[in-house]
């Protein structure tokens, strides 16, 4: 622990929980005794309105391994009133707790975030790994979200994974992404119509290829008649077709029969 530069007036206590300097030597001073350099001349600046909590991770961060100061505040303008103490920082920990991507006010923080600090990345760590919170993060302008059910050391890469310009998500967000994906491409797969027509448009479709009524098609449907008509006439738009046959034998042609089932 480092002690305040003379003349500034705070008591230890509460130096402490704002300023944690890295004990690890310097990159000139490893150079100096013939070890190889690390360099940590910088800051990471932790923001959390929870003072046990931000200094808990601030002590925990750097007894895993990260090489530079950390100071961990509650607000903006506690770091503002901080930053002469510091070397340049080089990443932002931004932790919104349980706060939801829908949060009027969190967009607007995370924006004043990319203000103040402009190059350092913003990372997020969040109470939740929910997809949707992810993407939400990422649009705001974060570069990076840590869930809080990862371990400290996963934490120092993704710190170390934004500084060097990466942008670090949970495994299980990825993992909800490919699930998503992969639904959405059987989704795909099971209506090869999808891309073409309406999900009342394919239901009619249907009923053409199988010869049928336009009464029928209403009844089977629950539509009007004229409804059915109305349908038909933009499914033979679409198809360029100028009678019920031709749809039937270009359906056929683009997607063979069963196919669309």
């Amino acid at each position: 622990m480092s002690s305040t530069p003379s003349g500034y007036s705070r008591s230890p206590a509460v130096a402490e929980s704002f300023r944690i300097m890295n004990d690890i030597p310097k990159l000139a001073e490893r150079d100096d005794r013939g070890g190889e350099g690390v360099n940590h001349d910088g800051c990471l600046v932790i923001i959390d309105a929870r003072a046990l909590d931000r200094e808990c991770l601030a002590k925990a961060l750097i007894g895993r391994g990260l090489e530079m100061d950390v100071c961990a505040v509650g607000s903006i303008e506690e770091w503002k009133l901080e930053k002469d103490l510091f070397p340049p920082v080089q990443a932002v920990l931004f932790n919104i707790g349980s706060r939801k991507a829908d949060d009027s006010a969190l967009a607007a923080d995370i924006s004043k975030l990319t203000t103040e600090f402009k190059s350092p990345p913003i990372i997020v760590l969040s109470d939740s790994d929910d997809l949707a919170q992810v993407v939400k993060m990422l649009e705001y302008g974060a570069r990076g979200f840590i869930p809080s059910c990862v371990g400290i050391g996963v934490c120092v890469e993704a710190i170390g994974l934004a500084v060097a310009g990466g942008i670090f998500v949970p495994a299980s967000s990825v993992l909800s992404m490919r699930h998503l994906v992969s639904a959405a491409t059987s989704s795909a797969e099971h209506r090869p119509l999808s891309g073409m027509f309406t999900l009342r448009q394919e239901a009619v479709v249907e009923a053409l290829r199988r010869g049928k009524a336009n009464k029928i098609i209403a009844y089977e449907l629950n539509l009007r008649e004229s409804t059915v008509k109305v349908h038909i006439r933009n499914i033979m738009k679409k198809l360029k077709a100028t009678n019920r046959t031709e749809v039937a034998y270009k359906l056929n042609d683009l997607f063979p029969y069963g196919a669309a089932n």
